[in-house]
């Protein structure tokens, strides 16, 4: 039974970071109705310029966090306004497969002006580990999981209060549609893009100061993947949900069966979920009238 209940925490750890991912995910699918196929190098990128910061500047975590949001919006910005905005009324398909040559372009660029080499990411956090009724956590672990939690809260009150999440929703329903209602679609972009890289941005930190930075990380976002199109690619709250699911079923899977069944334990889940529910958990089904 301790057996089980460690996997399934240290499921939930790992699963709150494929949860943030995927709500990057979700953000831009909502905004624009376009996979990012880059999300997980965009991670990197924001990591690595995270990571050189803390090598130049002794600096403390809590104020690494606030670097990192404004490190993941410039380059969200960057991103939408180089990339994204040129493609504005193109084809969805066109669109994504310029998110693919993207990941290319920032993998080779990472490797470029850093290393391939794994390397420490050092922050002020303790290395100690913190027993709780038997579990023991490292408090990378914990303030990933509250940022998981605090995240989920934060995007909850912003499609339910804010104008812009539910300009979102308008805009990657139909494009012209919004343009006639008044909505501001590079706007809408834009701000899409900003959150879901500092969504990335976040979720890379995080992981790194549990584990090493390495161009690798960059597959976290396929493998934060299953968690989107588990909660639904049209719902990020559900989205954020779906990684805790898809974290622990990979840790289960790896405990029980086989650590080389671990990696495509998620992919399965979504194919069984699919088949009853193709637009997810939590996702709406869409509608057409003929």
């Amino acid at each position: 039974m301790d057996y089980f209940l460690d996997l399934v925490i240290s499921g939930l750890m790992v699963g709150a970071l494929y949860g943030i991912i995927a709500m990057g995910f979700a953000m831009i699918y909502k905004a624009t109705g376009v996979v990012n196929f880059a999300q997980g190098e965009v991670l990197m990128l924001v990591a690595y310029i995270a990571y050189t910061l803390t090598t130049l500047i002794d600096m403390p975590f809590w104020l690494l966090i606030p670097a990192t949001i404004m490190i993941g919006m410039i380059v969200g910005l960057i991103v939408e306004f180089l990339f994204i905005r040129p493609m504005i009324g193109e084809p969805v398909f066109a669109t994504v497969m310029v998110t693919i040559g993207l990941a290319v372009f920032i993998r080779s660029l990472v490797v470029l002006l850093w290393d391939a080499f794994p390397h420490e990411f050092v922050t002020s956090l303790s290395e100690q580990v913190i027993e709780i009724s038997g579990i023991r956590l490292y408090p990378s672990q914990i303030v990933a999981f509250i940022t998981y939690l605090v995240l989920m809260a934060a995007f909850w009150s912003f499609f339910r209060y804010s104008r812009i999440g539910i300009a979102m929703r308008a805009v990657a329903n139909k494009e012209t549609v919004a343009l006639l209602m008044g909505i501001r679609i590079k706007h809408v972009y834009a701000v899409a893009w900003a959150l879901s890289s500092i969504i990335a941005g976040i979720a890379g930190v995080l992981f790194a100061s549990i584990y090493d930075l390495d161009p690798t990380i960059s597959a976290m976002g396929l493998n934060a993947f299953p968690a989107a199109i588990l909660g639904g690619l049209d719902s990020v709250l559900g989205s954020g949900f779906g990684g805790l699911i898809i974290g622990v079923v990979e840790n289960l899977t790896g405990g029980y069966l086989s650590t080389g069944l671990k990696s495509v334990s998620g992919f399965v889940v979504i194919i069984l979920v699919l088949m009853v529910r193709p637009y997810g958990l939590f996702g709406e089904p869409e509608i057409e009238r003929v």
